[in-house]
């Protein structure tokens, strides 16, 4: 194989289809995947995008063909897939690119258990031998088996969150076209009070509406304006893997995801108090507010999965959210899943009277800048433009867990972190009010972009 690096991150796969990634490669991903995770068998799943059969396949002939027999389950949502892995005890692969757009596909892979796979930790070695090519499997091949995974996923999260009793709700779910149009029918339309209204639904991985990514507010604009125009309770939005949720309230209004883990915070408190809450350092400072107000104990942690579920695995943590709307579950494997945490906010709203907009203004204290992103030629040259700025101002604190975080004094605070796949510098600002956060939010960009 060609060198793989352009397609090997530091979390997963992604590449454009057949430029970058295609079966061959696929292929020889998977007789190297098997050759890190070792064991019997590994579980499969795949999207909607049309490249997604094939490369799945491909990669079930690399498995078998180092000896490892593969449980196929077809179509699936990247929770789906750690379900199987965690459910089953055995190490998966899930092909998507997420909210990428259509050219390109990828491979999320995880070890038995859903326990995450990153470049320090199995992927890197994953990539050395795919480049290198595995050597022929001396004994016979796996065999691969089919098995529908999807009612027993559905069974798994009605199990963990009860909505049974919950007051009607109508829900305005928008699956961008991506998984979710395959995996809500199943959790939320059998025998719940909820009445489901579908937008995009069909499974279609050229996205036709719009690209499958609900954190750019532009993605979300055909939701809000069906929320309104039904009188909906709530709406949801699901990426194109259907691991993330993004929730907007009865008046079309966007909820931060920094409340989402707020209010999921408290209902896992409230099943077990004193328990341990994941925040990374870019979630609203209103998360580990909240979290000691309810009795727990609120953990900061860097930008990342693979750190989130590190964290939860040390502190036996119960819960861990992202600005990003990742939202993990001890009782889950301790892996992300979106549909989980929608379903915790629908019993909150269905065991409330108050409108969701209500509800969610106790969880929303400041105001937030989201992510903003800067092209740069020397992200290390500016990073350090802004220390230099920022850093010596009376009663300013700084900390480098991850990138460059400034906090001021009157609750002001910044966080400046390079991507890791672009030749981005990435600014999220938070502020007691609107205008402090656009002033420091501007001062910051000015000296990123001189």
């Amino acid at each position: 194989m060609a060198d793989l690096g352009s397609i090997f991150k530091a979390y997963d796969v992604r590449g454009v289809i057949p430029d970058t990634l295609n079966a061959d490669i696929a292929r020889a991903i998977g007789a190297a995947f098997a050759r890190v995770v070792g064991g019997e068998a590994v579980v499969v799943a795949h999207d909607m995008r049309p490249s997604s059969p094939e490369l799945a396949a491909a990669f079930a002939e690399g498995v078998t063909g180092q000896g490892l027999d593969v449980v196929f389950t077809g179509l699936g949502s990247t929770d789906l897939l750690y379900y199987g892995s965690g459910h089953l005890g055995l190490p998966g692969a899930m092909f998507t690119a997420s909210h990428n757009p259509a050219e390109y596909n990828g491979i999320k892979m995880c070890r038995a258990g859903a326990a995450p796979i990153s470049a320090d930790t199995g992927l890197d070695e994953v990539r050395r031998l795919a480049e290198e090519g595995v050597p022929a499997h001396g004994g016979p091949s796996g065999n691969v088996t089919e098995q529908d995974l999807l009612p027993g996923y559905a069974d798994y999260l009605r199990g963990l969150v009860d909505l049974s009793g919950i007051r009607p709700l109508k829900v305005v779910v928008d699956a961008g076209n991506g998984m979710g149009g395959h995996t809500v029918p199943a959790v939320l339309e059998q025998g719940l009070p909820l009445e489901i209204v579908p937008l995009y639904f069909e499974l279609d991985g050229t996205f036709p509406n719009h690209p499958a990514n609900p954190l750019d507010p532009a993605n979300l604009v055909d939701l809000q304006a069906k929320v309104r125009e039904t009188g909906a309770d709530i709406g949801l939005a699901f990426d194109g893997d259907a691991d993330r949720c993004f929730v907007v309230d009865e008046r079309g209004d966007a909820v931060p995801p920094s409340a989402v883990t707020a209010l999921v915070a408290g209902e896992e408190l409230a099943r077990e108090p004193g328990s341990t809450i994941i925040h990374n350092l870019i979630t609203s400072q209103a998360v580990p507010e909240i979290v000691r107000e309810r009795g727990g104990v609120p953990v900061r942690t860097r930008v990342g999965h693979s750190f989130i579920k590190a964290t939860m695995a040390e502190t036996d943590a119960i819960f861990g959210g992202e600005h990003s709307a990742h939202y993990y579950f001890r009782d889950f494997w301790r892996a992300d899943t979106g549909m989980l945490a929608a379903m915790h906010v629908l019993r909150v709203l269905g065991t409330d009277d108050r409108p969701l907009s209500r509800i969610t203004e106790e969880y929303s204290r400041y105001a937030g800048s989201g992510e903003v992103n800067s092209k740069v030629a020397d992200a290390p040259g500016r990073l350090a433009a802004v220390r230099a700025e920022f850093a010596g101002r009376d009663g300013a604190t700084v900390d480098e867990l991850d990138g460059l975080t400034v906090s001021l004094p009157g609750g002001s605070w910044f966080n400046v972190r390079a991507s890791n796949t672009e030749p981005l510098l990435r600014l999220n600002v938070e502020a007691p009010d609107e205008a402090s956060m656009a002033g420091l939010r501007d001062e910051v960009l000015a000296v990123i972009r001189a």
